[in-house]
């Protein structure tokens, strides 16, 4: 029995000396089986594998638009968001906004609470984030959204905020000298008990508010105005939903210099009805109207 152990453990010492002696194979390190070796010399996998990842981002990324009007802003037979505006079009879809005010469109969180429900396990919280999205030149919008995570939160009222962009009229306090840079007329806004109300200033009166109307006022491109509140103003989300109610009032007054008569044009679904008619990938062409 000694004899077969010895014989045994030379037989082995042979044929791992053998193993380490033979060539090795072209991947490298080693002969172990496959092993991890450079596998094909691709570079660690990082070859054409990073590159067709990146190509399936870009196609994720990439709008495909849902309704007539993105179909219309992405053709580029929209050209303005006056032009949505004046037909009282609804926005359904925040890339339209990208669209046209991508990059001078600025966002600021104005407030972040936690909110809770009463279930049978206990208190279920989540938070509730108020964004205001504006361009500084007539554009502002304002969004609310729930959500377990903050910053999924803030995501779903940044795009909400996108969806409910309104224009903002502006005007002058005395002699229509320069730009415009005030509120044409008195303008008040509500939400809950807060009450808000916008009044023109000259220039160089500043935004005369407190923090929260401050910003909002600031992202609509106002310039000069003295505001007056009512109500409880320390609840943040009604105070300033009260001044965007404020700011959205000011082109519901029909104005003198707006009294003049209009030249009615057809809306952009009867204008281009031949394209949103075809399929989306070889619509006819229209030609120029003039």
């Amino acid at each position: 029995s000694s004899e077969r152990a010895a014989r045994l453990a030379t037989l082995r010492t042979q044929s791992i000396a053998s193993m380490a002696d033979a060539p090795k194979p072209e991947g490298g390190r080693g002969g172990f089986g496959r092993g991890f070796g450079d596998r094909g010399g691709r570079g660690r996998g990082r070859g054409r594998g990073r590159g067709r990842g990146r190509g399936r981002k870009d196609d994720e990324d990439r709008w495909v638009p849902c309704t007539k009007l993105g179909r219309l802003v992405q053709s580029g037979k929209i050209k303005s968001l006056e032009q949505i505006y004046l037909f009282s079009m609804p926005i359904k879809e925040h890339q339209i906004i990208d669209h046209f005010l991508g990059s001078s469109l600025k966002d600021e969180v104005m407030k972040i609470m936690p909110v809770q429900k009463q279930t049978s396990a206990g208190q279920r919280t989540r938070f509730k984030a108020f964004v205001a999205v504006g361009d500084e030149n007539g554009h502002l919008g304002l969004g609310v959204k729930c959500a377990k995570e903050v910053a999924t939160a803030i995501r779903g009222a940044i795009i909400a905020a996108k969806l409910s962009m309104v224009p903002v009229r502006r005007g002058y306090w005395g002699n229509k000298i320069g730009k415009v840079h005030t509120v044409p007329t008195k303008v008040h806004g509500k939400c809950g008990s807060v009450s808000v109300r916008l009044i023109p200033a000259p220039k160089g009166a500043g935004l005369v508010a407190s923090m929260a109307p401050k910003k909002i006022l600031k992202m609509a491109g106002i310039e000069d105005v003295y505001t007056c509140s009512r109500g409880t103003t320390k609840t943040m989300g009604n105070f300033i939903m009260a001044t965007f109610e404020a700011v959205k009032n000011t082109y519901t007054f029909l104005t003198p210099e707006l009294w003049k008569e209009n030249r009615f044009a057809k809306a952009p679904y009867q204008e281009f009805t031949d394209f949103l008619g075809g399929p989306s990938t070889a619509a006819k062409e229209l030609p120029p109207m003039y």
